[in-house]
């Protein structure tokens, strides 16, 4: 029967699984500080070696237990960090057992690396961030896609990473709620004139519906589906991606938003000068995922993979749909439920004057995304520094 871990009996079950040497003195502490899960690590004080063993909760913990959750979402995770493993086992974390009565994955542990956001909001620079990540998206879209496998074996994927529960977290978190007066959103008094703009903003609004419908109905790809700058351990040399218990089949451009608009927040979270690796990033994340999909294209035995510009007609869609999707992230995170220390560990009237500016950039990309190539987000971004303000 399922029922939450304690330390304790964190330490047991790695004992029972066999996952260390019997001589092994093993320590335990819980350091999760996410919404969803409890996270344990397990150390053998005598040889350094060590697990992290992930369970998820019945409720998100921002709310509590009156937001049940399913537990599913641990099979999902696990199912997704071995499918991602057979394409970039490079960039996710090894998966040594998992539970689905017990929703609980055990795992390689990456504390030798540091979660991105932080280091980021620290002003690292991460140089092989955007490889590593354009690599990732480029590689597990391309092979889970119409053109990269048999398409009878994806609809049976498909169906595998059916994911409606938390598939429904983004829909209301991410394309709903933050657009309208909801009481799920969360922002600072003093932007309150701000916010009601933006919900009277009808061709906003209508924008972000036709991006709504793009994520309820297009299933293009196996996404992470919740690819922020907190989902990825990184260092100056490695990247791995962790956290895809959001996975689902959806438009091919989601992945690529989420993780463009979190490297924005950052970016407005500094003072113009520091911005450019940002900016660099993004744009090598792209230029990487196009290089890198184009490459395996040639493996493809669809078709239509053979007709002229087929490809260029998906990497036009797939930008379109990332800088609108971005747009959508850039906004939740500054007055939905759940925003990003970038912003809002800033002195109050710097992360006043940065959520202003993001709400401004937030509505321009989602507007003006069919017009935004990936070199002019910069000029965006400094185009919506004090527009209406």
């Amino acid at each position: 029967m399922y029922e939450p871990l304690t330390e304790q009996k964190a330490v047991a079950l790695a004992i029972r699984l066999g996952l260390f040497q019997e001589d092994a003195l093993l320590s335990c502490q819980e350091i999760g500080d996410g919404n969803l899960n409890l996270v344990f690590r397990i150390v053998n004080e005598r040889t350094n070696d060590s697990i992290i063993i992930k369970q998820a909760l019945p409720y998100a913990k921002v709310v509590g237990e009156s937001w049940p959750l399913t537990l599913k979402r641990a099979t999902i995770e696990s199912q997704a960090l071995r499918t991602f493993a057979s394409y970039v086992p490079q960039y996710v974390p090894k998966v040594y057992y998992s539970d689905e009565t017990l929703a609980i994955t055990v795992m390689e542990d990456l504390s030798h690396l540091q979660i991105a956001r932080r280091g980021l909001i620290e002003g690292k620079t991460f140089p092989h961030l955007s490889q590593h990540i354009g690599e990732f998206i480029a590689k597990t879209a391309f092979y889970t896609s119409d053109f990269g496998m048999n398409q009878q074996q994806k609809k049976k994927l498909a169906q595998q990473f059916t994911n409606p529960e938390l598939c429904k977290i983004t829909e209301d978190l991410v394309f709903t709620d933050p657009f309208f007066d909801h009481d799920t959103n969360s922002f600072e008094t003093e932007l309150r004139a701000d916010v009601e703009q933006l919900w009277q903003d009808d061709e906003l609004k209508r924008e972000a519906a036709k991006l709504k419908r793009l994520f309820l109905t297009k299933a293009d790809v196996l996404l992470h589906g919740d690819l922020h700058t907190g989902s990825i351990f990184a260092s100056d040399d490695d990247t791995k991606v962790i956290d895809p218990e959001f996975a689902f089949y959806g438009p091919i451009g989601f992945d690529l938003g989420q993780f463009f608009a979190n490297l924005l927040l950052n970016a407005l979270s500094r003072h113009e000068s520091e911005r450019e690796p940002l900016f660099t990033h993004i744009e090598k994340t792209w230029d990487v995922f196009v290089r890198t999909f184009t490459t395996c294209w040639q493996e493809s035995n669809e078709p239509y993979a053979r007709v002229s510009f087929v490809l260029d007609d998906i990497m036009n869609d797939a930008l379109v749909e990332a800088i609108g999707f971005a747009g959508c992230e850039v906004i939740r995170r500054t007055i939905g439920l759940a925003h990003v220390a970038d912003l809002d560990e800033l002195p109050l009237e710097r992360r006043l004057e940065a959520k202003r500016h993001a709400l401004r950039l937030g509505r321009e990309l989602i507007v003006q995304r069919e017009h935004v190539p990936i070199h002019a987000i910069k000029r965006l971004v400094q185009q919506t520094v004090h527009v209406n303000s």
